[in-house]
């Protein structure tokens, strides 16, 4: 049951993630079409953008499977 609930948490960690990572992505693309000009500026802003939202998804992932240890 314990290990039921961790794979619930990281799913949803994960989830959160790729929807988070799919509003940057599209509002990156929306801007470089806007300014393509811009195009190097909004890419370096995205992909660090993106690179939090998959250490913060990792950590949460990380906590659904300790949080649920029975040790």
């Amino acid at each position: 049951m314990v290990g039921s609930i961790a794979a619930i948490g990281a799913g949803l960690a994960v989830i959160g993630a790729g929807v988070g990572i799919g509003q940057v992505g599209g509002k990156a693309m929306e801007g470089i079409a806007r300014q393509p000009e811009a195009a190097s500026k909004i890419q370096t802003a995205m992909i660090i953008a993106a690179a939090l939202i998959e250490g913060a998804a990792l950590f949460g992932v990380v906590v659904a499977f300790l949080g649920n240890n029975p040790a």
